[in-house]
């Protein structure tokens, strides 16, 4: 049996270059090198949620965890993006992975149905879920919803790789604008997010060790982090 990144070594590594993001944007300002390997983490947590969405026994239950922790981050994001408690601005990451897993489950059930009223609420839901994202200025916005749905649907067929690459470049490099590195040509750093492609190409479908310790951890460690970062940052 193949041995690769177990769900749980990705996580870790995905929350380690969300940290370092983070510590560019707050605390540690001026190393870019933090926010190039940063662009990792969004990837990595969107395939997750498109592989938990395969892998959970209550789709239900973990769309309601991923909200009820967007809410509890909330004010530890604000804090980080605004300076204060109310920043209306701009809402957490949370929110975008909570409306990809909304997407998908509704794709999903219009792909196993084949029902006209399914594929219909779909396409709506769809719709809605990426409507919500921009109006709703959610961080990644409607580049986030769409890389958690490319992760579902390229998934487990010949040749999803070259779809995953093809999708990630087309959104990090050509959807999302943002700063870009000098060089023989201005490239963008979000491009870093493709490079995301190879620890998830390593995942070999364990769970790997923690369990319920580094279920919740995944969840706790969002607003926590965030809540340190942003009082640090405003006591200095």
């Amino acid at each position: 049996v193949r041995r690769g990144i177990s769900a749980n070594a990705l996580k870790l590594l995905a929350m380690a270059a969300m940290l370092l993001d983070h510590l560019w944007a707050t605390v540690v300002s001026g190393n870019l090198w933090m926010t190039c390997v940063g662009r990792l983490a969004f990837p990595i947590f969107a395939f997750q949620i498109a592989e938990g969405f395969f892998r959970t026994s209550d789709c239900k239950k973990y769309l309601r965890r991923l909200l009820l922790f967007a809410l509890i981050s909330e004010i530890p994001f604000n804090l980080v993006m605004g300076g204060s408690w109310l920043f209306p601005f701009h809402q957490n990451v949370l929110w975008t992975l909570a409306l990809g897993l909304w997407a998908v489950m509704a794709l999903d059930k219009a792909r196993r149905s084949g029902n006209r009223r399914d594929v219909v609420a779909a396409v709506l839901t769809v719709t809605a879920a990426l409507g919500l994202s921009v109006i709703g200025f959610t961080d990644y916005g409607l580049a986030g919803v769409l890389t958690v749905l490319l992760f579902y649907v390229a998934r487990d067929f010949r040749g999803a790789w070259l779809c995953r690459l093809a999708g990630m470049v087309l959104i990090n490099c050509v959807l999302i604008q943002g700063q870009t590195l000098p060089a023989l040509w201005d490239f963008p750093i979000q491009g870093f997010a493709v490079l995301a492609l190879i620890p998830i190409g390593l995942y070999d479908g364990r769970q790997g060790r923690g369990g319920k310790v580094m279920k919740w951890l995944g969840y706790w460690f969002y607003p926590v982090h965030l809540a340190v970062l942003g009082l640090l940052w405003l006591a200095g």
